[in-house]
């Protein structure tokens, strides 16, 4: 039996655990061909075998996505072994210290914003050839609530995924009178992941959703669709 994502190439970023791993091992179980990307080879190549063991296929890509040229390196190496990118998840993402606005280490708001919005930019502008040559690319990018609704000590983090979400839906905006790429933006709520675990560290993490949850409304959009600028959250 065909399933529907059947010769289809997808791309996950921060794929070694959580909500990433989650979405990859779905990603792949829906027949799609996955392209695997973390900083951490063990965690990928453990994600590998999962998905290998049940009758699926990977490549992994270990990387360090604020690293100067390894995601054009990355966006060279998969377009000489595929024409299209059909599904990019833009998962990949850092917390950064929660702290009063005034007391923001300037060192570390470099980082988490070279993470979570320079380093989406420069993939989109990198994979940008490759999801134009796709019958319908789908680019979601994973958000937070806080994005969108200021709260107390989250105001880096909250920052930064404002920006990449303003990034991805121009994106999306761009490309809806010209194209098939559509672009997504999705909530997980609370998610039983390591950032959830090291941003609440006395909560129980069995009063949270697993990354499971998360990762099958993923799949769902990637194979069922989107109008442009699609926003949800999840549970």
């Amino acid at each position: 039996m065909t399933k529907p994502l059947e010769s289809k190439l997808a791309l996950v970023t921060g794929a070694s655990r959580g909500i990433g791993a989650a979405t990859a091992l779905s990603l792949a179980a829906q027949g799609a061909h996955v392209v695997l990307t973390a900083r951490t080879a063990s965690g990928l190549e453990h994600i590998e075998e999962a998905i290998f063991d049940a009758g699926g296929s990977a490549t992994i890509a270990p990387l360090d996505l604020t690293e100067t040229d390894s995601i054009a390196r990355l966006a060279t190496a998969i377009g000489g072994r595929w024409q299209a990118l059909d599904i990019l998840v833009l998962n990949a993402g850092m917390l950064g210290s929660l702290s009063a606005v005034p007391a923001i280490d300037p060192r570390e708001m470099a980082k988490v914003l070279t993470l979570n919005v320079s380093a989406q930019a420069a993939m989109i502008a990198a994979f940008d050839p490759m999801l134009r040559k796709s019958a319908g690319a789908r680019v979601i990018g994973v958000t937070s609530s806080v994005g969108r609704k200021p709260r107390a000590y989250w105001g880096l983090y909250g920052a930064s995924k404002a920006a990449f979400e303003t990034l991805l839906l121009a994106y999306g905006d761009e490309m809806a009178e010209i194209g098939q790429i559509r672009t997504a933006i999705l909530d997980p709520g609370a998610t039983r992941t390591a950032m959830r675990a090291r941003a609440y560290p006395g909560e129980d993490p069995a009063s949270v959703k697993e990354p499971q949850v998360v990762a099958d409304r993923i799949v769902a959009l990637a194979i069922d669709g989107f109008e442009a600028g699609h926003f949800e959250r999840v549970g």
